[in-house]
């Protein structure tokens, strides 16, 4: 099982590079996608297709239906966001046929449902990673998250499986670094998830509640394991901040985005918030060292309340000037433009001011009208952390994972070609396949291979 959860995520099949921008600047965005809300604040819909039989004729024990949860591609030029659109497409007519249903088109529209990364999910080289975490209140912790992978082109899901509370799976977001191939999260761990020579350092970290649970929560910069799922924090310690998202772009830089509190600041001339001194404000974006796993700072002289200086240590990067609600987002880079990160996020933190006049959470049964759920495509100037806001999106889709269709960062890392695998008589290449089985080398069908210690793909 761990073995076909590797195959899945590092792929079989060298993946066809498209052109991204076409002559009018269009750039296609694809993500795993979800719509927040219908009427009255109605969660998603589903339309049921049908009972699913063997070929023999008898019941399954499974109904089909189709859900909204999928991959959707939209295009993106200035100024223009199009209306999110199923890809590949789910045709209902192509899978209830008269009567009969086509068991395997069934299953496959069906699987859509399960397509959901609330605790996590990623593009990787074609393939995608989603992590779900079900309610500890509803389930045994030995089913706390399901983690599942698909094929980013149709969409078929790869392997399912479930891993336990003590796994910590939970993440603000998932990235490949193209630089050294390894795949990092911002996760939320707690104190008891630490080593020790982190735990006992009380320069980074420390014990708030005396137990080292819930009470020092926190996100680490961590690697994972694609093939065991294992988590390992890099960071000295936990950094206590809304994080909503987290990319690597195409230079191995990490990123950050904090949700960024309310929307009832003032606004510059450019429709950005501002505080009370004219700075940007909003949701921030923060750069972390992939090596020590800290968050990049910058020297700030400050003066205390006697007037004397001082020297503290802030953020390097700054605030978008935008805020989105604390939940999961999602965010991307194009290979060729590693200085610009395209964020999927919410148009305000889903307050404002009510029926009396009240700065307040605002109403479900108006969402309609009170922009509540708006969703907005917005590119991010890594360099200065300013976001601008491109358009908003059709509907408020909302995505769990994004990614620049043919551009991604993470494409071909993990595909690198065998030009001479033949035997010599100074050095035979030992070539295996991934169940551990001695091959010849003469002559190897396309795919992912062992070849003298390691991972290789012919193709």
């Amino acid at each position: 099982m761990k073995k076909n959860l590797l195959v899945s995520l590092l792929g079989l099949a060298a993946l066809v590079a498209v052109p991204v921008n076409a002559q009018d600047g269009t750039v296609k965005l694809k993500g795993i996608g979800h719509n927040n809300r219908y009427d009255d604040g109605e969660q998603m819909k589903s339309t049921w297709i049908g009972s699913l039989y063997d070929e023999n004729g008898n019941y399954t024990g499974k109904t089909a239906f189709i859900v909204d949860n999928g991959i959707y591609a939209m295009n993106v030029r200035e100024n223009f966001v199009s209306m999110p659109t199923k890809e590949p497409a789910v045709n209902i007519d192509d899978i209830r046929q008269g009567m009969s249903v086509d068991y395997e088109k069934a299953l496959w529209a069906t699987n859509f449902n399960l397509m959901y990364g609330n605790s996590g999910a990623a593009y990787i080289d074609g393939q995608l990673l989603t992590v779900y975490s079900r309610d500890e209140s509803s389930t045994t912790d030995e089913e706390l998250f399901a983690v599942r992978t698909w094929d980013a082109t149709t969409g078929n899901m790869l392997t399912n499986q479930t891993y336990p509370r003590s796994a910590t799976l939970e993440s603000a977001g998932i990235s490949v670094n193209p630089a050294d191939g390894k795949v990092y999260g911002l996760f939320y761990l707690t104190g008891q998830d630490l080593p020790a020579e982190i735990t006992s350092d009380p320069e980074y970290f420390v014990d708030q509640d005396a137990d080292m649970t819930d009470g020092d929560a926190g996100y680490a910069i961590c690697t994972l394991d694609p093939e065991t799922m294992t988590v390992t924090p890099i960071t000295p310690g936990l950094y206590y901040y809304n994080f909503i998202t987290f990319a690597i772009n195409s230079e191995g830089r990490a990123f950050a985005l904090t949700s960024g509190g309310t929307n009832n600041n003032a606004l510059d001339g450019n429709g950005r918030m501002v505080d009370i001194d004219g700075n940007l404000s909003g949701a921030q974006l923060y750069e972390f060292d992939l090596t020590t796993g800290l968050m990049k700072t910058k020297a700030v002289t400050m003066k205390d309340e006697n007037g004397e200086t001082y020297t503290a240590y802030e953020p390097l990067l700054g605030a978008t000037g935008y805020c989105s609600q604390y939940r999961r987002q999602a965010a991307c880079f194009a290979k060729s433009e590693p200085d610009m990160m395209y964020w999927v996020g919410y148009v305000n933190s889903g307050k404002g001011y009510n029926d009396w006049g009240s700065w307040s959470s605002l109403s479900d049964k108006e969402w309609r009208t009170n922009g509540k759920y708006d969703t907005c495509l917005y590119t991010v100037d890594i360099n200065t952390g300013m976001a601008t806001r491109v358009a908003k999106i059709p509907n408020r889709w909302i995505f769990s994972a994004l990614w620049v269709d043919g551009d991604d960062p993470s494409d071909g890392v993990y595909q690198t070609a065998i030009t001479d695998v033949t035997h010599t008589a100074e050095a035979p290449a030992a070539v295996y396949d991934l169940q551990g089985r001695k091959l010849s080398s003469d002559q190897l069908p396309n795919g992912l291979y062992i070849v003298n210690g390691k991972k290789r793909l012919v193709k």
